[in-house]
Protein backbone atom coordinates (compact mmCIF):
# COMPACT_ATOMS: atom_id res chain seq x y z
CA UNK A 1 0.00 0.00 0.00
CA UNK A 2 1.48 2.97 -0.81
CA UNK A 3 1.82 6.55 1.19
CA UNK A 4 -1.13 8.22 -0.51
CA UNK A 5 -3.76 5.12 -0.57
CA UNK A 6 -2.27 4.22 3.52
CA UNK A 7 -3.38 7.67 4.58
CA UNK A 8 -6.28 8.13 2.63
CA UNK A 9 -7.27 4.27 4.36
CA UNK A 10 -6.42 5.99 7.83
CA UNK A 11 -8.27 9.00 6.93
CA UNK A 12 -11.32 6.71 6.20
CA UNK A 13 -11.18 4.91 9.67
CA UNK A 14 -10.85 7.75 11.63
CA UNK A 15 -14.30 9.04 10.53
CA UNK A 16 -15.73 5.78 10.95
CA UNK A 17 -14.52 5.93 14.27
CA UNK A 18 -15.66 9.52 15.03
CA UNK A 19 -19.28 9.11 13.70
CA UNK A 20 -19.58 6.05 16.12
CA UNK A 21 -18.34 8.94 18.63
CA UNK A 22 -20.84 11.16 17.97
CA UNK A 23 -23.25 8.52 17.91
CA UNK A 24 -22.66 7.29 21.40
CA UNK A 25 -22.45 10.81 22.99
CA UNK A 26 -25.71 11.93 21.17
CA UNK A 27 -27.33 8.25 22.42
CA UNK A 28 -25.91 9.14 26.46
CA UNK A 29 -28.41 12.03 26.15
CA UNK A 30 -31.54 10.21 25.09
CA UNK A 31 -34.49 9.15 27.04
CA UNK A 32 -35.52 5.20 27.72
CA UNK A 33 -38.47 3.96 26.78
CA UNK A 34 -40.87 3.94 30.11
CA UNK A 35 -41.60 0.62 30.86
CA UNK A 36 -44.33 0.30 33.21
CA UNK A 37 -43.86 -1.86 36.65
CA UNK A 38 -46.73 -3.89 38.01
CA UNK A 39 -47.30 -4.31 41.39
CA UNK A 40 -45.67 -8.30 41.34
CA UNK A 41 -42.52 -7.10 40.38
CA UNK A 42 -42.04 -3.99 42.16
CA UNK A 43 -39.64 -6.01 44.48
CA UNK A 44 -36.98 -6.66 42.18
CA UNK A 45 -36.73 -2.93 42.07
CA UNK A 46 -36.36 -2.04 45.79
CA UNK A 47 -33.06 -2.57 46.27
CA UNK A 48 -31.20 0.19 48.44
CA UNK A 49 -29.09 3.07 46.32
CA UNK A 50 -25.20 3.02 46.95
CA UNK A 51 -22.05 4.32 45.14
CA UNK A 52 -20.99 2.09 42.22
CA UNK A 53 -18.27 -0.39 43.25
CA UNK A 54 -16.55 0.42 40.11
CA UNK A 55 -17.09 4.17 39.04
CA UNK A 56 -17.58 5.48 35.00
CA UNK A 57 -14.35 7.61 35.06
CA UNK A 58 -12.22 4.57 37.10
CA UNK A 59 -14.27 2.03 34.22
CA UNK A 60 -12.55 3.99 31.48
CA UNK A 61 -9.39 3.97 32.87
CA UNK A 62 -9.23 0.32 33.19
CA UNK A 63 -10.94 -0.59 30.06
CA UNK A 64 -7.88 1.97 28.12
CA UNK A 65 -5.29 1.78 30.01
CA UNK A 66 -5.22 -1.75 29.95
CA UNK A 67 -4.99 -2.68 26.08
CA UNK A 68 -3.16 0.39 25.01
CA UNK A 69 -0.38 -1.03 27.16
CA UNK A 70 -0.32 -4.46 26.19
CA UNK A 71 -0.32 -3.02 22.38
CA UNK A 72 2.29 -0.75 23.42
CA UNK A 73 4.98 -3.47 25.08
CA UNK A 74 3.95 -5.75 22.42
CA UNK A 75 5.24 -3.15 19.77
CA UNK A 76 8.23 -1.43 21.38
CA UNK A 77 9.62 -5.39 21.96
CA UNK A 78 8.56 -6.11 18.13
CA UNK A 79 8.97 -2.48 16.79
CA UNK A 80 5.81 -3.05 14.50
CA UNK A 81 4.71 0.44 13.75
CA UNK A 82 1.75 -1.10 11.48
CA UNK A 83 0.52 -3.82 13.68
CA UNK A 84 0.11 -0.87 16.15
CA UNK A 85 -1.72 1.14 13.97
CA UNK A 86 -4.19 -2.06 13.49
CA UNK A 87 -4.25 -3.11 16.86
CA UNK A 88 -5.73 0.83 17.48
CA UNK A 89 -8.11 0.69 14.47
CA UNK A 90 -9.32 -2.28 16.00
CA UNK A 91 -9.91 -1.74 19.34
CA UNK A 92 -11.50 1.46 18.61
CA UNK A 93 -13.49 0.25 16.47
CA UNK A 94 -15.23 -2.11 18.98
CA UNK A 95 -14.91 0.68 21.85
CA UNK A 96 -17.08 2.57 19.16
CA UNK A 97 -19.48 -0.21 17.64
CA UNK A 98 -20.01 -0.85 21.58
CA UNK A 99 -21.11 2.06 22.78
CA UNK A 100 -23.56 2.57 20.26
CA UNK A 101 -25.16 -0.83 20.05
CA UNK A 102 -25.43 -0.62 24.08
CA UNK A 103 -26.91 2.50 24.62
CA UNK A 104 -29.31 1.52 21.59
CA UNK A 105 -30.48 -1.34 23.42
CA UNK A 106 -30.65 0.33 26.63
CA UNK A 107 -32.85 3.36 25.31
CA UNK A 108 -34.79 0.39 23.16
CA UNK A 109 -35.66 -1.49 26.48
CA UNK A 110 -35.74 0.75 29.28
CA UNK A 111 -35.92 -1.71 31.89
CA UNK A 112 -35.56 -0.27 35.38
CA UNK A 113 -32.82 -0.78 37.76
CA UNK A 114 -32.64 -2.58 40.99
CA UNK A 115 -32.31 0.40 42.95
CA UNK A 116 -35.23 2.32 40.83
CA UNK A 117 -37.74 2.80 43.05
CA UNK A 118 -35.79 5.37 45.29
CA UNK A 119 -34.38 6.78 42.47
CA UNK A 120 -38.09 7.31 42.23
CA UNK A 121 -39.17 8.05 45.59
CA UNK A 122 -35.83 9.23 47.64
CA UNK A 123 -37.27 8.82 50.90
CA UNK A 124 -38.33 5.45 50.59
CA UNK A 125 -42.51 6.49 50.65
CA UNK A 126 -44.68 6.42 47.91
CA UNK A 127 -46.74 4.68 45.44
CA UNK A 128 -45.04 4.04 41.75
CA UNK A 129 -48.56 4.26 40.57
CA UNK A 130 -47.41 8.23 40.93
CA UNK A 131 -44.98 10.16 39.53
CA UNK A 132 -41.96 10.26 40.68
CA UNK A 133 -40.57 12.98 43.00
CA UNK A 134 -36.49 12.01 42.54
CA UNK A 135 -34.18 14.05 40.16
CA UNK A 136 -35.42 13.60 36.70
CA UNK A 137 -31.46 12.34 35.64
CA UNK A 138 -31.46 10.35 38.42
CA UNK A 139 -35.28 8.45 37.12
CA UNK A 140 -33.52 8.66 33.70
CA UNK A 141 -30.20 6.44 34.42
CA UNK A 142 -32.23 3.96 36.61
CA UNK A 143 -34.27 3.08 33.31
CA UNK A 144 -31.39 2.43 31.50
CA UNK A 145 -30.39 -1.30 33.26
CA UNK A 146 -29.90 -3.94 30.24
CA UNK A 147 -27.54 -4.51 29.34
CA UNK A 148 -24.95 -3.52 31.76
CA UNK A 149 -22.79 -1.08 29.84
CA UNK A 150 -19.86 -1.62 32.59
CA UNK A 151 -20.01 -5.01 31.76
CA UNK A 152 -20.04 -4.59 27.89
CA UNK A 153 -17.62 -2.27 27.41
CA UNK A 154 -15.22 -4.43 30.17
CA UNK A 155 -15.56 -7.79 28.29
CA UNK A 156 -15.29 -5.71 24.94
CA UNK A 157 -11.88 -3.96 26.13
CA UNK A 158 -10.67 -7.72 28.10
CA UNK A 159 -11.57 -9.72 25.80
CA UNK A 160 -9.83 -7.83 22.91
CA UNK A 161 -6.53 -7.89 25.04
CA UNK A 162 -6.82 -11.92 25.56
CA UNK A 163 -7.19 -12.13 21.04
CA UNK A 164 -4.58 -10.12 20.98
CA UNK A 165 -2.03 -11.97 23.49
CA UNK A 166 -2.83 -15.35 22.07
CA UNK A 167 -2.02 -13.63 18.24
CA UNK A 168 1.16 -12.21 19.57
CA UNK A 169 2.03 -15.36 21.78
CA UNK A 170 0.94 -18.16 19.67
CA UNK A 171 -0.69 -19.62 22.10
CA UNK A 172 -3.30 -21.88 19.53
CA UNK A 173 -0.74 -22.73 16.90
CA UNK A 174 2.05 -24.79 16.35
CA UNK A 175 4.88 -22.94 17.98
CA UNK A 176 2.77 -22.05 21.22
CA UNK A 177 1.04 -24.85 22.29
CA UNK A 178 1.95 -27.02 24.88
CA UNK A 179 2.85 -24.56 26.41
CA UNK A 180 0.56 -23.32 29.15
CA UNK A 181 2.12 -20.38 30.73
CA UNK A 182 1.33 -18.17 27.20
CA UNK A 183 -2.47 -19.65 27.96
CA UNK A 184 -2.41 -18.17 31.44
CA UNK A 185 -1.23 -15.08 30.58
CA UNK A 186 -3.12 -14.43 27.78
CA UNK A 187 -6.46 -15.19 29.65
CA UNK A 188 -5.63 -13.63 32.60
CA UNK A 189 -7.08 -9.79 31.19
CA UNK A 190 -10.80 -11.30 31.33
CA UNK A 191 -10.67 -11.54 35.10
CA UNK A 192 -10.62 -7.86 35.54
CA UNK A 193 -13.71 -7.90 33.50
CA UNK A 194 -15.41 -10.61 35.51
CA UNK A 195 -14.69 -8.44 38.15
CA UNK A 196 -15.84 -5.23 36.98
CA UNK A 197 -19.02 -7.25 35.80
CA UNK A 198 -20.13 -9.16 38.67
CA UNK A 199 -19.85 -5.93 41.20
CA UNK A 200 -22.63 -4.25 38.80
CA UNK A 201 -24.76 -6.92 40.80
CA UNK A 202 -23.24 -6.84 43.99
CA UNK A 203 -24.40 -2.35 44.07
CA UNK A 204 -27.47 -3.02 42.88
CA UNK A 205 -27.16 -0.93 39.34
CA UNK A 206 -27.88 -4.24 37.63
CA UNK A 207 -29.97 -7.58 37.77
CA UNK A 208 -27.83 -10.77 36.83
CA UNK A 209 -29.44 -10.81 33.42
CA UNK A 210 -28.23 -7.67 32.33
CA UNK A 211 -24.29 -7.89 33.32
CA UNK A 212 -24.49 -11.72 31.32
CA UNK A 213 -26.48 -10.03 28.04
CA UNK A 214 -23.54 -7.14 28.55
CA UNK A 215 -20.71 -9.26 28.78
CA UNK A 216 -22.01 -11.72 25.85
CA UNK A 217 -22.64 -8.87 23.77
CA UNK A 218 -18.69 -6.61 24.68
CA UNK A 219 -17.52 -10.56 23.85
CA UNK A 220 -19.11 -10.46 20.57
CA UNK A 221 -18.06 -7.57 19.26
CA UNK A 222 -14.09 -7.83 20.47
CA UNK A 223 -14.09 -10.99 18.36
CA UNK A 224 -16.17 -9.74 15.37
CA UNK A 225 -13.41 -6.29 15.43
CA UNK A 226 -10.30 -8.06 15.87
CA UNK A 227 -10.57 -10.38 13.26
CA UNK A 228 -11.48 -7.93 10.95
CA UNK A 229 -8.12 -6.87 11.28
CA UNK A 230 -5.71 -9.91 12.36
CA UNK A 231 -5.81 -13.73 10.71
CA UNK A 232 -7.38 -16.61 12.99
CA UNK A 233 -4.89 -17.85 16.23
CA UNK A 234 -4.06 -20.77 14.83
CA UNK A 235 -2.48 -19.27 11.76
CA UNK A 236 1.03 -19.48 11.44
CA UNK A 237 1.52 -16.13 11.64
CA UNK A 238 -1.10 -15.45 14.29
CA UNK A 239 0.67 -12.53 15.68
CA UNK A 240 0.70 -10.34 12.79
CA UNK A 241 -2.34 -8.22 11.03
CA UNK A 242 -3.85 -8.83 7.28
CA UNK A 243 -1.99 -5.86 6.20
CA UNK A 244 1.32 -7.19 7.29
CA UNK A 245 0.91 -11.05 5.78
CA UNK A 246 -0.55 -9.69 2.55
CA UNK A 247 3.07 -7.82 2.12
CA UNK A 248 4.73 -11.22 2.54
CA UNK A 249 6.66 -13.29 -0.14
CA UNK A 250 4.57 -16.17 -1.35
CA UNK A 251 7.46 -18.53 -0.48
CA UNK A 252 6.59 -17.52 3.24
CA UNK A 253 2.72 -18.30 2.34
CA UNK A 254 3.78 -21.70 0.71
CA UNK A 255 5.72 -23.04 4.37
CA UNK A 256 2.53 -21.81 6.35
CA UNK A 257 1.17 -24.05 3.92
CA UNK A 258 3.22 -26.74 3.80
CA UNK A 259 3.33 -26.67 7.88
CA UNK A 260 -0.57 -27.08 7.55
CA UNK A 261 -0.18 -30.33 5.75
CA UNK A 262 2.21 -31.95 7.60
CA UNK A 263 0.23 -31.43 10.64
CA UNK A 264 -2.58 -32.86 9.07
CA UNK A 265 -0.61 -35.68 7.89
CA UNK A 266 0.93 -36.17 11.24
CA UNK A 267 -3.03 -36.28 12.87
CA UNK A 268 -3.57 -39.35 10.37
CA UNK A 269 -0.54 -40.94 11.18
CA UNK A 270 -1.81 -40.64 14.94
CA UNK A 271 -5.36 -42.42 13.71
CA UNK A 272 -3.52 -44.94 11.91
CA UNK A 273 -1.55 -46.06 14.63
Amino acid sequence: MNDAKGHKYVLLELLVRFTLLFAFIASEYGEPFQRKIHPDELWLYKNPRTDSYVPTRILWVIICIVPFFIIFISNLLNKGKADGIHAFLALTLSFGINGVVTNAVKLIVGRPRPDFFYRCFPDGKGDIKFPCTGKKEDIIEGLKSFPSGHSSFAFDSMVFCVLYLCGKLQVFNQKGRGKSWRLIVALSPVFLALLVALSRTCDYHHHWQDVLVGSMLGTTIAYLCYFQYYPSLNHPNSALPYSILMTLPRTDLSDSNQLKKSDSLECVSVKWI
